[in-house]
C-alpha cells in the first residue's frame, strides 16, 4: 500500500476571490471550429442565422461564463468592417495565419449574437496587427455606443438596436510572436505605446470597459520576460489585465510530464505577478494588474529533431515558411471533417483540470481563463451530433463548485521528478523535482456554506489512502465524493456511447471530528464536498 496522502484546508487561510470567468472558453475560426461546429445553415437544427441549435442548447445548459473571440492569430489580418451588413455585400478575404478563405458569413455581429444565444459574455480581441487606432475606436463605438453616431447608427441599421456592451477588450493577439502579422516582436516599447494609446482612446469612448495587453506568448520566447516588462512600463496605468498564453506539450507515453505540466503554468504565473508588481512600484501606481490566461492547453506531441547552435534563428525558421505549393482552403460547414486527438478522454481531461487547479490556487490574480478547445470540451460534436465528453462533466463541476473564495490547500504526498526534455527547438522544459502525486485546490462558497476540495491522483499505479483535514470548518459535514476514473486510457465518450466516462459516487470514506478518510484511484479526478450541517 502506498504512503497515505493528506490534504488540509483551514478557513483562516484564504487566497482570494474566484472570478466566474476563470472557467471560460476560446473560439477562433480554424477548420471546423466555426464552419461546421458553430455554423452550418444546412444542419437540421440550424436557426435563421445558420447557427446549430443543438450546439447552442448544449452550451447554454452548462452556464459557460464567457468566451474569447474571434481569435487568435486569425484576428491580426481580419477587418471587422468587411464582416458587417448584408451578407451578399461582405468581402471574402485571405487569412494568411491559417491559410484559409474567410467568407465573413459569420461576422462581427454574428459572433456577438451567438454569445447572446449561448448566454455567455463575449471577450473581444481587437486587431492590433494590421489594424490601427482609428479602427479600434470604430469597433468600440459600433459595438457599445447607444446611438446618434455613424457607427452606432450603422449597428442599429444592421439589426441590433441596443449596444452589445462588450466589457473586456484584448489589445491584439500574441503581439510578440514572429508568426503574427504586424508583430511587435522586435519593438516591445512600440507595442506598449500603441497599447497605451488605444486603451486610453477606447476607454474615452466607453469608460466602463477594461483592456488586456499581451505578454510574451510562452515561457520559451528568447525575450521572455523582458518583452512584457518593456511593454508594461508604457501602458501600466491604462490597462487592466496582462494577457497570457501557454500550450504545454509532453512526449508520447510520458504521463507524468503531461499531468505535471501545471507546474510550468505556476512558474509563468508567479513570474508575471512579480513583474506586474515591480512595474507598478516603478510607476508609483496603486493599481494591481490582474492576469488573463486566455489561451491554454496541454497535449501529447512527439519529439522532433533538434537543431542546436541556431539560437533565435530556430524560432524564425519555424515560422518563416514560404511554401509555393501550399494552397488556401475554403472550409465548407456542410463538409465537416471528423478529427479526434489520439488516445481517450481521461488524460486530456486530467491535463486540463490540472491547469485549472493551478489557476484556482492563484485566483487572487488570475481572473480569466479561456480554455483552447473548451467549447469542444463542453460540447463534443461531429457533422451530425453533439454529446458530452468526459471533460464536459469535469469542466461543469469546476463551474458549479469552484465558487466563492480560493483557499490555501496544503498537500502532503509522495512525489516524483520530471527530467528536462525538448519537444522541438523552442518547446524545451527544465526538469522539476518533488512534484506531488496528489494535485489539489479548494473553494469555499460562504454564501452557500459549502467547501469543495478538488484532487487529481497523478499516479498511474497507486490508489492512495487520502486524509482530508477540514477541522477548522465547524459544523461542516461530509456531503459526498464524486470521482472520474477508467482503467482503459483509450476509452472515450461518443454519441453512440455517451457514458463511457462520467462522475460516479465514491461510496467509501469515513468522516469524524472534521477529518475525512477515503481513497483516490490511480489517474482519477475527485470532487469532495462538505456543507454546513442542515444545508
Amino acid at each position: 500500500m502506498a504512503k497515505q496522502a493528506k490534504i488540509t484546508v483551514h478557513p483562516c487561510y484564504e487566497t482570494g476571490e474566484i472570478s466566474p470567468r476563470l472557467f471560460s472558453t476560446f473560439l477562433e475560426p480554424i477548420g471546423t471550429m466555426v464552419n461546421g461546429t458553430m455554423f452550418n445553415p444546412k444542419h437540421p437544427t440550424a436557426d435563421e442565422q445558420g447557427f446549430r441549435r443543438d450546439f447552442i442548447d448544449a452550451l447554454k445548459a452548462t452556464d459557460m461564463p464567457a468566451v474569447r473571440l474571434p481569435g487568435g492569430n486569425f484576428v491580426s489580418a481580419w477587418s471587422w468592417k468587411d464582416s458587417i451588413g448584408p451578407k451578399e455585400e461582405r468581402k471574402v478575404r485571405l487569412d494568411p495565419a491559417w491559410h484559409q478563405y474567410i467568407t465573413n458569413e459569420v461576422g462581427h455581429d454574428e459572433y456577438l449574437q451567438w454569445t447572446e444565444k449561448v448566454g455567455a459574455e463575449p471577450l473581444y480581441t481587437i486587431n492590433l496587427g494590421t489594424g490601427d487606432m482609428r479602427d479600434a475606436m470604430d469597433i468600440v463605438e459600433y459595438t457599445n455606443h447607444e446611438g446618434g453616431t455613424w457607427w452606432s447608427d450603422l449597428r442599429r441599421k444592421n439589426g441590433h438596436e441596443k449596444p452589445y456592451d462588450v466589457k473586456t477588450w484584448y489589445l491584439g493577439n500574441e503581439m510578440d510572436g514572429p508568426w503574427q502579422l504586424g508583430s511587435w516582436d522586435k519593438d516591445p516599447r512600440g507595442y506598449g505605446v500603441r497599447a497605451n494609446e488605444v486603451s486610453k482612446a477606447i476607454k474615452w469612448i466607453d469608460g466602463r470597459i477594461e483592456t488586456a495587453v499581451c505578454a510574451s506568448s510562452a515561457l520559451f520566447m528568447d525575450h521572455y520576460p523582458q518583452w512584457e516588462e518593456t511593454v508594461l512600463q508604457e501602458c501600466y496605468d491604462s490597462v487592466d489585465y496582462l494577457s497570457m498564453h501557454h500550450y504545454h506539450s509532453a512526449p508520447p507515453g510520458d504521463v507524468k510530464a503531461l499531468l505535471g505540466g501545471s507546474v510550468y503554468y505556476e512558474d509563468f504565473i508567479n513570474t508575471e505577478v512579480a513583474l506586474c508588481d515591480l512595474i507598478g512600484a516603478k510607476c508609483r501606481s496603486p493599481k494591481k494588474i490582474m492576469l488573463s490566461f486566455d489561451e491554454y492547453g496541454a497535449m501529447i506531441r512527439p519529439n522532433t529533431p533538434l537543431h542546436p547552435g541556431y539560437g533565435y534563428h530556430n524560432m524564425i525558421r519555424a515560422h518563416y515558411r514560404f511554401d509555393p505549393e501550399r494552397k488556401y482552403i475554403l472550409h465548407d460547414p456542410d463538409n465537416m471533417e471528423e478529427r479526434f486527438r489520439p488516445g481517450g478522454d481521461l488524460l486530456q481531461m486530467l491535463s486540463m483540470l490540472s491547469i485549472q487547479l493551478a489557476f484556482l490556487r492563484h485566483a487572487d490574480r488570475v481572473k480569466i481563463g479561456c480554455m483552447t478547445g473548451g467549447l469542444g470540451a463542453l460540447c463534443a460534436s461531429d457533422h451530425d451530433h453533439v454529446w458530452k465528453s468526459a471533460s464536459h462533466y469535469a469542466f461543469c463541476q469546476m463551474m458549479e463548485y469552484a465558487r466563492g473564495t480560493s483557499m490555501e490547500t496544503a498537500v502532503e504526498s509522495e512525489t516524483f521528478d520530471m527530467p528536462g526534455y525538448a519537444i522541438d527547438d523552442t518547446s524545451q522544459y527544465t526538469g522539476k523535482e518533488g512534484v506531488n502525486y496528489i494535485d489539489a485546490a479548494s473553494a469555499w462558497d460562504k454564501e452557500r456554506e459549502q467547501l469543495a476540495v478538488f484532487a487529481i491522483n497523478r499516479s498511474e499505479e497507486e490508489e492512495y489512502p487520502l486524509t482530508l483535514d477540514v477541522k477548522g470548518f465547524e459544523d461542516y459535514v461530509f456531503a459526498g465524493h464524486q470521482e472520474m476514473h477508467t482503467a482503459d486510457l483509450d476509452a472515450r465518450n461518443t454519441f453512440e456511447e455517451p457514458d463511457a466516462i462520467r462522475p460516479v459516487e465514491n461510496p467509501g470514506g469515513t468522516f469524524e471530528d472534521g477529518v475525512l478518510k477515503t481513497h483516490v484511484k490511480p489517474l482519477s479526478w475527485n470532487v469532495i464536498l462538505f456543507r454546513k450541517a442542515g444545508k
